[in-house]
């Protein structure tokens, strides 16, 4: 805020040096006919020339301090009579320069005019179209600002032709920014002839099978596939999170048929090293090899990163019976790992899916009593805390009367690393055996069968009992 701040009184662009000055021209922008409160005695107070050269920096951070806490608590109408009182201070200040509007003038407008209730679309696209005018160096980003509100109000059209212009905008020296800036430009605009390629493709499928033969529209959706794909294939150079565009690029390429580019650039944004560290990028790339049918090996490649970045993500599951299935040792105890991780995150608590899961793997580990160090090596690191966290007797209860299915899985696997006297397991095989549930009696029998062996797993004698 402190660097926004500086950037007040940084000269933008020249002040028109006839009618409205800049400052007056921003503020009836923001403010059609609204009423200004009284205001604090420090911003109102009228005091000696002198007196407001050394007070106006305090007053002009004071005043930002109201913006701000207006906007936090989204009175709008009062966050513009502030913003309003904040240009005309600027425009009141003892400096001999030309002030335009900086970023924080901009951006604070810009959202205060998209949240009032007296706002509407006019009102807005004039203050932006004035913010363009007066901040020339921000004029990029301004247009990008722009487009967004265009959109949210539906006006693809206008935000398209915002988009175009801004793309055949110049100022002074062509900078590294600008051309950055540029580009991102040229993405959005790819995004909307993506869109428009979707509304096409659609009506040629909807009605292809009827004899739909309207060449304009085929015409239509072809030129929109180049314009979007020549956009969207130059961003995804750049180094950075490219998420929406890297789907729609591909999905181009995928439609045409073009596979093997389609897997090229995902590779690219999912293993190349100048981009950041991104969980979406694997996702991604697991979901098209496995639309096309890919090896299983490099399906587990793709999870195996995504994995070490996020262990709590929902394909978790999918990855840990992937892995369990493999006839490669290490696979199947990288999956009970898997599975073990997810569920030490509380989103997992409640997932019938993550607790069948783990339960299939630590049984048949159980039955053919091979691998045991397996489930111990998990377990000890848990030991402490997953007994409270999972296994006590209030979720116990709770699990029971609100998923009968959860409460069975969760108790397979409390019995197995806890043993018969587990609170939890106690509860619910008790509960599940009252009510006459086949398959509670059978895992009552289970554990009783191998409390032996979960012992061992649990470094306990048979005759302790657990949380």
């Amino acid at each position: 805020m402190d660097s926004s701040m500086e950037e007040e009184e940084e000269e933008v662009a020249a002040a028109p040096t006839a009618g409205k000055s800049p400052a007056a021209r921003a503020r009836s922008a923001l403010l059609p006919a609204m009423y200004l409160p009284f205001l604090p005695p420090h911003l109102s107070q009228v005091v000696s020339s002198e007196k407001q050269k050394l007070d106006f920096s305090k007053s002009k951070e004071a005043c930002l301090s109201y913006i701000q806490d207006a906007m936090l608590q989204k009175q709008w109408e009062r966050a513009a009579e502030f913003l309003a009182c904040y240009v005309e201070s600027l425009e009141k200040d003892f400096s001999r320069k030309s002030v335009g509007p900086s970023e924080i003038i901009w951006r604070m407008g810009a959202e205060i005019l998209s949240h009032h209730p007296q706002s509407n679309i006019k009102e807005f696209n004039s203050f932006i179209e004035q913010m363009k005018t007066l901040g020339l160096k921000r004029y990029l980003k301004i247009c990008l600002e722009h487009t967004f509100h265009l959109l949210c109000n539906g006006l693809i059209d206008e935000a398209y032709q915002n988009l175009s212009m801004a793309e055949s905008w110049r100022f002074g020296e062509y900078s590294a920014v600008q051309d950055k800036e540029k580009k991102l430009i040229q993405a959005y605009r790819g995004l909307l002839d993506y869109y428009s390629w979707c509304k096409q493709k659609n009506i040629l499928l909807e009605h292809g099978q009827a004899g739909f033969e309207d060449l304009s529209v085929e015409q239509e959706m072809h030129s929109c596939f180049r314009k979007a794909a020549v956009n969207l294939q130059e961003i995804i150079k750049i180094p950075g999170v490219w998420d929406s565009f890297v789907k729609c690029y591909v999905d181009l390429l995928e439609f045409y048929g073009d596979h093997n580019e389609a897997r090229q650039v995902l590779n690219e944004y999912a293993y190349n090293s100048k981009f950041p560290a991104n969980p979406n990028a694997h996702v991604y790339l697991y979901q098209f090899l496995k639309r096309h049918g890919a090896s299983k090996k490099s399906l587990i490649s793709a999870l195996k990163i995504l994995h070490d970045i996020v262990p709590s993500h929902q394909l978790m599951i999918d990855f840990s019976a992937m892995l369990q299935k493999s006839k490669k040792r290490k696979n199947q105890r990288l999956g009970l790992e898997v599975i073990f991780a997810a569920l030490d995150y509380a989103a997992w608590k409640e997932n019938v899916k993550a607790w069948s899961c783990l339960a299939r793997q630590v049984k048949q580990i159980i039955i053919s009593e091979k691998h045991l160090e397996w489930i111990k090596e998990e377990w000890n690191s848990r030991k402490d805390w997953w007994p409270a966290f999972h296994f006590s007797r209030y979720l116990a209860k709770r699990n029971w009367q609100e998923n009968e299915s959860l409460s069975y899985e969760k108790a397979v696997v409390a019995g197995i690393l806890l043993g018969k006297g587990c609170k939890y397991f106690k509860h619910v095989s008790h509960q599940g055996c009252k009510a006459q549930v086949k398959r509670f009696r059978v895992l009552k029998r289970f554990v009783n069968k191998h409390n032996h062996i979960c012992m061992r797993i649990s470094d306990l004698s048979d005759s302790s009992v657990q949380p």
